[in-house]
């Protein structure tokens, strides 16, 4: 397998287009990383997406089941582009601090746990501990780095309104 990139431009011009083509790629890719930015320029403003994926050299799909043998679940599906846009600044910041800490990302959050963090707008440690799955331990070790991040993508967004 070899690292490989792909980059895509979404327009209020060809946006239905270009979007079903990326998420087809993603689907259909071992991704490792989507990096992305809003380029403000008027009328020609744009979503810019720089995909970093496995080439591999049979062609591949992700299975239908993880490990655990549950079904899989597309969150750029299930999600409303908004959400899905702030689960991917956390499931970012999740990779960041596994990699830091050296474990798994799911021990930090699972994605099942990061969806209804974005869902249910979670704000408060007390709504945290509510998410099933997130204990004492979780919520010592990366609740107030979690809430953090949401605070700041908070912030973020009022200055863009």
């Amino acid at each position: 397998m070899s690292q490989q990139f792909k980059f895509f431009r979404i327009t209020c011009h060809n946006q239905e287009e270009v979007e079903s083509e990326l998420n087809r790629f993603l689907r259909s890719h071992r991704i490792l990383t989507v990096h992305h930015e809003f380029v403000l320029d008027g009328e020609s403003s744009f979503w810019y997406f720089a995909v970093e994926y496995l080439k591999s050299d049979s062609a591949t799909r992700h299975p239908a089941t993880d490990r655990s043998g549950k079904k899989r679940i597309d969150y750029k599906e299930v999600l409303s582009p908004e959400d899905f846009s702030v689960f991917a600044v956390l499931r970012n910041w999740r990779k960041q601090t596994a990699e830091r800490a050296g474990v798994p990302v799911y021990t930090i959050f699972t994605n099942e746990q990061l969806a209804t963090i974005v869902t249910k707008r979670i704000h408060s440690k007390k709504a945290l501990r509510d998410i099933e799955g997130v204990g004492e331990a979780r919520m010592e070790k990366y609740g107030d780095a979690v809430l953090q991040v949401i605070r700041e993508l908070v912030k973020a967004s009022e200055k863009t309104e």
